[in-house]
């Protein structure tokens, strides 16, 4: 079957996410509970799911609101619904106290290119799996339709996830480097926990089979690989993750130092957190370069990361805040230079941007810090209330989570989970 050559999510903006949301909430209860688990494949319109992702990826509109509307709408029936959305600030939470196995990720990805080099076949096997050329029924349809949507359904992910590693033999870092580079809400969280959790690695010793009856179930007859999977897989065995670290915390603004905001792909609402601050500039931090290893983003996620970005300059505008002037580099120290440039011209003393969810965003601002402190730059984060208590809730395991989402639900409901953290507390 032919894939669309449309894409899937057509703007990058708050308006269409608050669109694409209010299109879905009547559907946001016992029939997503029902239906939410089945894959039709990008030529149809995907109602039973949200199709969210990509706005809550860049928070263009935010877990909380969209679990109050839900909520607001179904009542308990949206149950399903929230636990789903929940996984999401769950992932983010869990990595953000303990990032450094998104580091290991990292050095692991670029170990395993270098396994590449040394085994031709190996090298060879993971082109055909990328370019959907193995043969085995609905894999090969994914990783084209990933290539050339963007997208692919939560349920595909994890078959996919599972034929490449159990099936395949194939490296599970460059699996979840692949969709990192490709994927429009790739979060790097949700995406490397996501893969860990496939693998056996996050629950451990539990790996999760993609089983033929079930993609031809759940695939409404599309794809049936009988056959052809390893659906008996033994979890894959790696040192165990430490211990969890300390709920992130911001790094305390100084109000009355004048500021260069930031902003960044982590945080799509800078007219909710820039309150108080004496603006005297602001720039858009471009940091898709630094999402994956393997090679570059794929065009659709880094124009919408682009667009996304774009859309949040201009509400900050409308709201009364500095014309947001486009950033990139290749490096974190040609972007520390960077920005030091643009507060030198601005007049600021201090950089304030959106609190960098672990992963890329985090490890390129840790590297920024000691740069813009040797330049006399005080560096400070606005960190969400959500996030904070999320993060505290992710301690263990996402079924300890759960039971923690009434208090969260509440929070949403209140309205309190958008309003910021204000602390003299480090973030570490």
């Amino acid at each position: 079957m032919d894939l669309p050559l449309l894409p899937l999510f057509p703007e990058a903006s708050r308006a269409a996410g608050l669109q694409r949301l209010d299109g879905f909430l009547p559907r946001a209860g016992t029939a997503y509970a029902r239906d939410r688990n089945h894959d039709r494949g990008a030529a149809v319109v995907r109602g039973n799911v949200s199709m969210l992702s990509p706005f809550l990826r860049h928070r263009l509109v935010s877990e909380a609101e969209v679990i109050a509307a839900a909520v607001g709408r179904h009542g308990a029936a949206a149950g399903k619904f929230v636990e789903e959305v929940g996984w999401r600030s769950y992932w983010k939470g869990w990595l953000a106290r303990r990032p450094g196995v998104w580091a290991a990720w990292r050095q692991g990805v670029a170990q395993d290119l270098a396994g590449l080099v040394r085994n031709p076949a190996l090298a060879a096997a993971v082109e055909a799996a990328e370019a959907g050329r193995t043969g085995i029924d609905g894999f090969d349809h994914w990783a084209q339709e990933l290539a050339r949507t963007g997208y692919l359904h939560n349920h595909a992910r994890m078959w996919f996830a599972s034929i490449w590693i159990f099936t395949l033999n194939l490296p599970w870092r460059l699996g979840a480097d692949l969709f990192m580079r490709r994927l429009i809400d790739a979060d790097p969280a949700s995406n490397t926990l996501s893969w860990r959790q496939v693998a056996g690695l996050h629950s451990r010793g539990k790996a999760y089979a993609a089983r033929a009856a079930n993609i031809h179930g759940f695939t409404d007859g599309r794809f049936n690989p009988a056959g052809q999977l390893n659906e008996t897989p033994e979890p894959l065995d790696e040192a165990p993750p430490p211990p969890a670290g300390p709920v992130p915390r911001p790094y305390p603004a100084d109000p009355r130092l004048p500021a260069l905001l930031v902003l960044t792909e982590d945080d799509g609402r800078p007219e909710t957190l820039f309150d108080g601050l004496e603006m005297c500039g602001a720039v858009a931090l471009d940091l898709t370069p630094f999402r994956a290893v393997a090679g570059p983003v794929a065009e659709p996620a880094a124009a919408f990361a682009r667009d996304a970005l774009a859309d949040a300059a201009a509400r900050l505008v409308a709201a009364g805040g500095p014309a947001a002037l486009p950033v990139g580099a290749p490096t974190a120290e040609a972007l520390a230079a960077t920005l030091i440039d643009d507060a030198r011209a601005a007049g600021a003393r201090q950089i304030v941007l959106p609190h960098p969810a672990a992963g890329h965003a985090a490890m390129v601002v840790d590297r920024l810090i000691p740069r813009l402190q040797a330049a006399g730059l005080h560096l400070a984060t606005r960190l969400r209330r959500w996030d904070a208590a999320t993060a505290a809730g992710a301690s263990h395991g996402y079924f300890r989570f759960r039971k923690g989402l009434p208090p969260l639900v509440e929070l949403a409901l209140s309205g309190g989970a958008e309003e910021l953290c204000l602390t003299n507390e480090s973030r570490r």
